[in-house]
């Protein structure tokens, strides 16, 4: 048996669903992908794959197999892509996790960009704040913001973010206009914000000139995600500090509205982390070298609002 061979051919039975799929994709006989798969379950003693008439289900030890087999793989064309005049097209899988907030307002508008760019280049999100195992899941690298703690990451600063503090017309009818950061100790909620990994709710900051003031405000519910915690404020349950970019259409619909515009917060740093055991492949360095302008047009758009040349 040619394992290597056997382990190409497993992964695309699980990528596709099925033998049929698999076989006309890799240009062979249907007979021979099952007589591979069989071959490899025999070589490691275990089923990986369940086969029903209508559809394949991977199994616990098969969806483990997969992971592993799909790395090395990638891993391996990688190593082949390097050796040969194909590495000016990079190809393969990159598997991202990143907030949803980037995703929609960063990524997936400029997707066919990146698409024109790369074409041989497939892109995976993990969409949300979790925390994430970058080898277990297979993560390529990862967009968050603030300063990474984990010493077994390597980290790239991409970004300078500039957040404001925003809450709806209703809110503030309700509550009152706040004039100073204090006014917002006596009467005032706020929408709770909690990484999951640092299991605490966030207070709101502010800075104007050498004079800092950070307020713990009470809140009716806190989430762990930043698009829930926008649609919060704009729900008017409590006030929210975001990133400008990422509120600009609910600003625009007079669904937000900017407060204590005199007292921004100290931008937070965004980086891209990636596990230091993973070597950084063409592919993922030519992704976050895309991000990473993608960030930076959208700050300085945010910034010239008014220009013609800044478009949703």
């Amino acid at each position: 048996m040619d394992q290597l061979s056997a382990m190409r051919v497993f992964t695309r039975v699980v990528e596709t669903g099925n033998f049929s799929k698999a076989a006309t994709s890799l240009k062979m006989p249907k007979t021979t992908v099952t007589t591979s798969v069989q071959a490899l379950e025999a070589h490691l003693g275990t089923k990986l794959l369940n086969r029903t008439t209508r559809q394949v289900v991977v199994t616990t030890d098969g969806a483990l197999y997969y992971e592993r087999a799909s790395r090395l793989l990638s891993e391996l064309d990688e190593l082949d892509g390097s050796l040969s005049s194909s590495q000016a097209q990079p190809s393969g899988k990159v598997r991202v996790a990143l907030s949803g907030a980037f995703a929609d307002r960063i990524i997936m508008p400029a997707m066919c960009d990146f698409h024109t760019r790369y074409p041989q280049i497939q892109l995976e999100f993990d969409i949300g704040d979790r925390i994430v195992d970058y080898i277990a899941e297979n993560i390529d690298c990862a967009l968050r913001a603030g300063t990474p703690s984990d010493q077994s990451l390597v980290a790239r600063k991409v970004a300078d973010l500039e957040l404001r503090t925003y809450a709806s017309p209703r809110y503030l009818q309700k509550m009152g206009v706040p004039t100073h950061p204090r006014d917002l100790e006596t009467g005032h909620f706020g929408v709770g914000y909690m990484k999951a990994y640092e299991g605490r709710v966030f207070p709101l900051e502010f800075r104007r000139d050498d004079e800092e003031v950070q307020v713990q405000l009470d809140y009716v519910t806190s989430v762990n995600e930043f698009r829930s915690y926008v649609a919060a404020a704009v729900a008017g349950i409590g006030i929210a500090q975001a990133i400008a970019f990422t509120v600009r259409d609910a600003v625009d619909r007079g669904e937000l509205v900017e407060i204590l515009p005199d007292w921004p917060r100290d931008p937070i740093p965004l980086y891209i982390v990636y596990p230091q055991t993973r070597h950084l492949s063409n592919k993922v360095r030519v992704f976050v070298d895309w991000l990473a302008k993608q960030l930076q047009d959208a700050q300085n758009c945010e910034k010239q609002r008014s220009s013609t040349s800044c478009v949703s």
